[in-house]
């Protein structure tokens, strides 16, 4: 199993994506990249913690390659603004891959480059080391399939999925 913790505005909108996927086990909304010790939501909001909304995405790489998750997510927010995305805007909303070794680092590069030919603008994601990964409160996990009739999930996270299922339709789940 591999796991890569990544940001990309909204956790909710990630969260929601990567659930569909065939060979993700987990995914986990929660907060990285930041200083504040166990932040709360409450806290990140702020943009004083220094975090932004992650995903923790575990998935098996016998089942779907590394190389579709990291390119999916270059697909399903904009990497080109800085933090922000949409209407979400402040440091906590930024594009950012954090790395447990080597390798990682070596796969979020290649994918930040593949994804330059995407988009107009330069990407401006950034990509660290992960110090540490804290879990968001229970209710941010799962929070698309949790709250169906939110409208900020019909508004901003139904086209995400549409349109990665449009992209990326073998490697979702029936």
């Amino acid at each position: 199993m591999t796991t890569y913790v990544i940001s990309g505005g909204c956790f909710w909108c990630l969260d929601a994506v990567y659930r569909r996927l065939k060979g993700v086990k987990s995914v986990v909304s929660g907060y990285a990249g930041g200083g504040t010790i166990d932040p709360s939501y409450e806290e990140v909001s702020t943009g004083e913690t220094g975090h932004a909304e992650a995903v923790a995405i575990t998935f098996d790489e016998k089942v779907i390659p590394a190389k579709t998750i990291l390119d999916l997510f270059f697909l399903i927010h904009d990497p080109t603004t800085l933090n922000r995305q949409g209407n979400d805007v402040g440091t906590q909303y930024r594009s950012a891959m954090f790395y447990e070794d080597d390798k990682q680092k070596k796969d979020f590069e290649a994918a930040l480059e593949r994804s330059k030919s995407h988009w107009d603008n330069a990407p401006v994601t950034k990509i660290s080391k992960l110090d540490t990964f804290y879990p968001a409160e229970d209710y941010h996990q799962d929070y698309f399939n949790k709250n169906p009739g939110n409208g900020y999930c019909s508004i901003v996270i139904t086209p995400k999925i549409v349109k990665a299922r449009a992209a990326y339709t073998k490697w979702f789940k029936d």
